[in-house]
């Protein structure tokens, strides 16, 4: 089923209506466990514990300035991600743990993983080739193998199977891809974006046929934003415009991602998924900002240079107050108002944001 065309003025008041939910108390656990991959989109930490000077952090201030006891974890927000919201949706009391947090402790941290963990590394993408010193997309699964193994050992590998058939596991990478792309050659001919997102495409189906081999039956997939709107990129153009290159490239990368999963369910049995279009929801902030609480759609709220977007959110770096009121945290990342918004709409919202199901129904599917 395709993505509904509705118009982003006709969705404000749907983000709206969503945005007052993100107040209710969560309810039980919908699934049994989450487990999280991707970049830095969905990293909660995972990166604190990888070696070297390389490696993309944000376990420093400013991050983390309103978190809970106002500390940097590794987030790169001010707060919560989109990740932590959906856990909280989920009825999750948290975001599943780093699995470098708890993968060389006691059997009882371990042990954990029934509840999920996150995999998801910072500056990695969909292709292994995507960033350095980082976790790269395949090594995520296969660390989750091994996971799967410890679970398996402790509760049999039937229990094992049926717990990760009602498990949530959820995706969201591919715009470092797209980037680095873009690094390399910033005006590429059609016949090369047609081949490099044919190449993006054709290895995410890979890793989702991975996961399904390793017992994933629920995919919940988070699409990627018009990143050539992000501070960093506006900041390169030379009339602070968004970079159309990189959003036309997004917008190829979502809708073969989108086929893609729709054929995987097609050929996976049991398989089911639902796409969470955070595409859709920063394009209706960006259009109307102010009917959905934000007055700064271009300059990120922690950086430094033109529109904040020339250097990542360090401890000597521009901090704005009215942090909820920016719909970017730094050069790339969205603020802990936006993913609340987000989240909010990818997990309760219409097919204009989560298609073919939402979040919530695949979560509460029981077939």
């Amino acid at each position: 089923m395709a993505m509904a065309t509705a118009s982003p003025a006709r969705m404000v008041p749907v983000l709206l209506a969503l945005a007052a939910l993100c107040a209710a108390e969560a309810s039980p656990a919908k699934v049994p466990a989450m487990y999280v991959f991707g970049d830095s989109t969905a990293d909660v930490g995972s990166n604190n514990y990888l070696p070297g000077v390389a490696v993309p952090r944000a376990n420093f201030p400013h991050n983390g300035v309103d978190f809970p006891t106002s500390r940097p974890t590794g987030r790169f927000s001010n707060g919560y991600n989109g990740i932590d919201f959906l856990a909280l949706k989920m009825g999750f009391k948290r975001s599943p743990p780093p699995f470098l947090s708890v993968a060389n402790r006691t059997n009882r941290q371990i042990a954990r993983g029934l509840l999920g963990a996150n995999f998801a590394s910072a500056g990695s993408g969909i292709l292994d080739t995507t960033g350095d010193a980082i976790v790269a997309m395949s090594k995520q699964v296969e660390q989750f193998a091994t996971l799967r193994c410890n679970i398996s050992a402790r509760i049999g590998a039937e229990a094992a199977d049926k717990v990760l058939s009602r498990s949530l596991f959820l995706i969201s990478t591919g715009g470092n891809d797209i980037f680095a792309f873009f690094s390399a050659n910033s005006t590429p001919t059609a016949a090369q974006k047609q081949m490099f997102t044919a190449d993006l495409v054709s290895q995410y189906k890979n890793h989702v046929k991975a996961l399904f081999g390793l017992g994933a039956r629920k995919l919940a997939v988070i699409d990627v934003p018009p990143i050539g709107c992000c501070p960093y990129p506006r900041s390169l153009h030379p009339l602070g415009a968004c970079i159309d290159v990189l959003n036309e490239l997004t917008r190829g990368l979502n809708k073969g991602v989108k086929d893609a999963m729709h054929g995987l369910s097609v050929s996976l049995g049991g398989l089911k998924y639902s796409i969470g279009s955070s595409h859709a929801v920063v394009q209706s902030i960006m259009k109307h900002p102010q009917r959905l609480g934000f007055k700064e759609v271009t300059t990120a709220c922690c950086g430094s240079g033109k529109f904040n977007g020339k250097s990542g959110c360090t401890p000597n770096a521009t901090l704005c107050d009215n942090r909820h009121e920016y719909l970017f945290w730094d050069l790339l990342h969205p603020t802990h108002a936006t993913s609340k918004l987000a989240a909010a709409a990818i997990y309760n919202g219409s097919l204009h944001f989560a298609a073919p199901i939402n979040f919530r129904q695949l979560a509460e599917d029981q077939c």
